[in-house]
């Protein structure tokens, strides 16, 4: 490994300043595409953000940096693809009953994990049942929105899974192939978190084995020699291409796509968005792919005052300026959001109406629930400022971009907006939804069925209770209720509409856009890789020519 990362070349770009030049000599990088080879073969330097503080398995495949590596490392049994289509991969077809409460899998043969053992229906049933439950007490997470109507797995003989479900989950198979939803090794599974977070010890069935890894440093992945059960859904299921991926972590952006400029590097990940119309012009490949999942946006704890006020978030709803974020931050790839799910999601409708900019009924509605401007243009109700309180968050790189923005808006009616700014830890830490300190808490999230969505906005069966309500919504809960329980999207795609008016009618979520939050930046000599539903470049399809 200290051979890979001490040889640095400069590429005949030469477009990276001599400072930054000297600063990626210090650092050790491997030259990128300056050692590119034939079609088949070769190596990639892919230059990251944050590499996150814990490599369980649980707890880190759905983080927007680890997930790169998981989705390279592991497979899953369901292929989803940026439309939303789900299409067989390690579950080579599936049948459910007609209130989609049990499914049948079949499992494709011959599929083994790196350490040996058997991708068969008992590893299936220990990657489900951990999925659901975790092991809590030893701080093994579950993965978030794995269905909770989850009863049980049974084999039915070594290649086929019936799985049962408490009460009808249409949303099992699309979850089959979310990034959370990653399939490793039962004698992984069995070991103590100590030994999960050590990421040389997790045995995946992917395209790419761990070479080597450094703690906030570098991931080198290898390809697999014998793999030959990719989805066949992107066109190749033998070998991958390329013979080395390595993750290395370089906090500031510019050196990242600096590097790449200058052929110390192949990809760079979360460049500014306002390079990307000239990086393009350079002959870079830029991506900017929306993943399936939440619109970018807050979600509101009603516990916390005044926010216990459904005309202050109203008000709240009605004063941002969503198309100026988009004409001052972003560029045309990002979109407005029209619902707090994206637009690319299926089940999702059209409520832009109920987000449109409204500064004169923003201004009435916060007359009407009693709060007046003072001589300094803040309002205040009983000697207390309105204030808004927002943590920028760091897995979005324009996050901050965007909070300074809307406190310009807001305080134009009458908001005095607080923003504050940790690490990626620490936001980890300190930061959570209905939490008492976090008024609104920012989301970038994924998820591959909408019918999901529901059973995590309130804490019934264990969900996350996004906006502070427990069960005091009763017409929420009706919905989330009826749509858990639809056996059939036709039954249930209604509810879904329903849902999302009344969640931004009331001011519970506040979108502000929809989602680009991975950005890449490619060489030329790159290319071939896919980009699956939640917005994850795979690199599994990709060549590197000279």
């Amino acid at each position: 490994m200290a051979e890979l990362f001490s040889k640095v070349t400069l590429s005949r770009r030469r477009l990276l300043v001599a400072s930054a030049a000297l600063t990626f000599t210090t650092l050790g990088m491997t030259a990128g595409h300056a050692q590119a080879s034939e079609e088949d073969g070769g190596d990639i330097v892919f230059l990251i953000d944050s590499l996150g503080d814990t490599w369980i398995p649980n707890n880190s495949a759905i983080s927007s940096f680890q997930g790169h590596i998981w989705g390279h490392v592991t497979d899953k049994l369901v292929y989803v693809d940026a439309d939303g289509k789900a299409s067989p991969w390690l579950a080579e077809s599936w049948e459910q009953n007609d209130d989609a409460t049990e499914f049948t899998l079949h499992l494709k043969s011959g599929v083994t994990f790196s350490d040996g053992a058997p991708l068969d229906a008992a590893a299936v049933i220990a990657n489900l049942d951990i999925w659901y439950a975790g092991r809590t007490s030893e701080g093994i997470n579950p993965i978030g929105l794995f269905p909770k109507t989850y009863d049980r797995a049974e084999a039915v003989d070594a290649a086929t899974v019936k799985v049962y479900f408490k009460a009808p989950t249409l949303g099992f198979i699309p979850t089959l192939g979310y990034h959370g939803s990653i399939l490793i090794s039962p004698n992984s599974i069995a070991q103590p978190a100590s030994d999960q977070a050590d990421l040389s010890k997790t045995a995946g069935s992917g395209p790419y084995l761990v070479e080597a890894w450094k703690e906030g440093d570098f991931v080198r992945l290898v390809k697999r020699a014998d793999y030959n059960w990719g989805p066949p859904a992107v066109g190749h299921t033998g070998p991958a291409f390329l013979d080395s991926i390595t993750y290395k972590l370089v906090p500031e952006p510019s050196l990242r796509v600096a590097s790449v400029q200058s052929g110390q590097a192949d990809v760079a990940y979360n460049a500014s968005p306002q390079e990307l119309e000239s990086l393009g012009e350079e002959g870079f490949t830029v991506a900017t792919p929306r993943y399936l999942g939440f619109v970018n946006g807050w979600a509101i704890n009603t516990q916390v005052a005044p926010f216990d006020d459904v005309k202050v978030r109203q008000a709240l709803q009605a004063g941002i300026n969503r198309q100026e974020i988009i004409d001052t931050v972003y560029t045309p790839d990002w979109l407005l959001a029209t619902s707090f799910i994206q637009s690319n999601v299926p089940g999702a409708t059209d409520h832009g109406d109920l987000l449109a900019y409204d500064p004169d009924r923003a201004e009435k509605l916060l007359d009407e629930a009693g709060w007046v401007k003072g001589a300094d243009g803040i309002r205040a109700k009983d000697g207390t400022q309105l204030t808004l309180i927002v943590h920028s968050n760091p897995y979005l790189a324009t996050s901050k971009s965007v909070d300074e923005l809307i406190a310009q808006q807001l305080g134009k009616i009458g908001w005095k907006v607080v923003i504050r700014a940790f690490d990626v830890v620490t936001f980890g830490e300190k930061v959570r939804y209905a939490s008492p300190t976090v008024p609104a808490y920012e989301v970038t999230r994924s998820f591959i069925d909408a019918g999901t969505v529901a059973s995590i906005l309130t804490d019934a069966n264990k969900g996350e209770n996004w906006f502070g309500l427990g069960e005091s919504d009763a017409k929420l809960n009706d919905l989330r209720d009826r749509i858990a329980s639809a056996g059939s999207v036709e039954i249930r795609d209604p509810l879904l509409d329903e849902l999302q008016a009344y969640v931004l009618d009331q001011g519970y979520f506040i979108p502000r856009t929809q989602i680009v939050q991975r950005i890449y930046v490619q060489a030329p000599e790159l290319k071939g890789e896919v980009y699956n539903g939640v917005a994850y470049a795979s690199y599994y399809t990709a060549r590197k020519s000279k």
